[in-house]
């Protein structure tokens, strides 16, 4: 038990941290939203912080995420899925969290959705084309990219 800002804080305090992609996927965040409300129930945890953006897992740049995590009150960290709270470097993450004696929970475990995945792929790709060819060219072509691995996709089902 800890006292923050003169309130105590136990280990049952958690913050949740939901994330989408894009705007088309807002339904989901608040899908997702309700999912991690009701296993913080499920597990008697008190939600002191909620957090939720639309942006790239990619992106390295999301302001609620890294106030989340600047803020060493916070020791539990409640995430549905690992990939909710970042596409790569998730141990680094957890490792940091940990030298400070606070955690990441992940209420599902199972992986989630094939399309977000590749919208983050299409974000790489588009990156370094940009870096590569200009932006103009990037944008055709990502999209050329994109049409090819979604007809490979459909080929394989």
């Amino acid at each position: 038990m800890s006292v923050s800002d003169g309130v105590t804080v136990t280990e049952k305090d958690v913050a949740l941290y939901a994330r989408v992609s894009t705007q088309k996927q807002a339904e989901n965040l608040t899908r997702q939203h309700e999912r991690l409300i009701e296993a913080c129930r499920e597990r008697g945890y008190r939600i002191v912080l909620d957090c939720y953006e639309i942006a790239s897992g990619l992106n390295d740049g999301r302001p609620k995420l890294e106030k989340l995590l600047a803020d060493t009150s916070i020791t539990v960290i409640v995430v549905e899925h690992r990939d909710r709270l970042t596409r790569f470097g998730y141990h680094y993450i957890e490792t940091l969290l940990s030298a400070q004696g606070r955690r990441i929970e992940v209420v599902n475990l199972a992986n989630n959705g094939k399309d977000e995945l590749m919208e983050d792929l299409v974000s790489i790709v588009y990156s370094f084309s940009a870096r590569l060819y200009g932006q103009r060219r990037a944008k055709h072509k990502t999209e050329k990219i994109v049409q090819e691995l979604k007809a490979q996709d459909d080929a394989t089902g």
